[in-house]
């Protein structure tokens, strides 16, 4: 389903263009620099001035303004409950498919909410620290379904959220490295009492399942305020996960402790050939059957153009 069928009549999405949206700016400066902006771009992203001007400058104000409307509506919930209970961070979950450029969507935003004077403390949490450590992965039989929904600790990963709804002072999550493909064992990241929390990955706007007995169960998007999904057309998002992948030979790759080291003397047409087989394996099925079917749950959608430019914008109506 395409992105221009969620605002065919009775959508619950209001569609802006990107002239239309990118008027929002108007008179708000970059807070990022050229150099700023070129180290937060993801490899084979297109991310410029322009780009973080006309759409991500207007989303940050957005952002700010649904969350000062959620301290708002905390004061006045205590006020009414007649009891003080201090404000829990405000979370933005983001979701995508892989290669669609959601992990430069969610840094750039970390970088830009926190240039915000109300909301100073912005932290990046990924769910690749959920994913189970490769030798259980491998003893479960999902090392080819690494990213599906299965391949997660969700028991842990909803333990974290919840931890830090509950206004914890400290959180800590796994590490994940993306060099040796794996959880690292002595690692952690530690959240402290922020003003925002934003948490990437694949599968975070997922619906919840039923639980034993049919029991009621949580959705980890339950504990956001705000969601984003970054979509693009299938045939561009391979192109861009292909290009990707053989630059990655000359880079990533090329450290002997790399997982994917065996890939750093590939041809080009080997590369591609390699890229495109994971790609139709892996990515596309867990694309189709886990990761868009969540697009219509999200509270925004950025569309990309085959240029990786954002070219609408949907929003949901309140």
């Amino acid at each position: 389903m395409s992105t221009q069928s969620l605002t065919h009549r009775a959508s619950p999405f209001v569609e802006l263009d990107r002239q239309t949206w990118s008027r929002l700016s108007h008179e708000i400066d970059v807070p990022l620099t050229v150099q700023e902006i070129e180290n937060l771009r993801g490899l084979g992203d297109r991310l410029d001035v322009d780009e973080v001007r006309e759409v991500y400058l207007p989303l940050s104000r957005l952002l700010t303004l649904y969350d000062a409307s959620a301290n708002h509506l905390n004061s006045e919930t205590n006020a009414f409950l007649g009891e003080h209970h201090a404000r829990t961070p405000f979370v933005i979950g983001i979701a995508g498919s892989v290669a669609a450029g959601k992990s430069t969507t969610a840094r750039l935003l970390r970088e830009m909410l926190a240039r915000w004077p109300s909301t100073p403390n912005v932290q990046l949490v990924t769910t690749d620290g959920f994913l189970y450590p490769n030798a259980e992965l491998v003893r479960r039989g999902l090392m080819d379904r690494k990213g599906f929904p299965e391949s997660y600790d969700r028991r842990a990963l909803l333990r974290f959220m919840s931890e830090i709804k509950s206004g914890a002072a400290e959180v800590r999550a796994p590490k994940y490295s993306h060099t040796t493909y794996d959880i690292l064992p002595d690692e952690e990241i530690v959240v402290t009492k922020p003003d925002v929390v934003i948490v990437e990955g694949l599968n975070v706007l997922a619906p919840a399942k039923l639980g034993p007995g049919n029991r009621a169960a949580l959705a980890l998007s339950d504990f956001f305020d705000f969601s984003i999904y970054v979509d693009a057309r299938t045939g561009d998002i391979e192109r861009w996960y292909v290009e990707r992948f053989q630059a990655l030979r000359s880079s990533a790759f090329a450290s002997p402790q790399s997982y994917f080291h065996r890939y750093a003397d590939l041809t080009d047409a080997e590369a591609v050939e390699v890229a495109t087989d994971i790609w139709r394996r892996i990515n596309e099925p867990n694309l189709e059957q886990n990761v868009r079917p969540t697009r219509g749950r999200a509270r925004l959608i950025l569309s990309k153009d085959q240029d990786h430019k954002i070219r609408r914008v949907l929003l949901r109506k309140n």
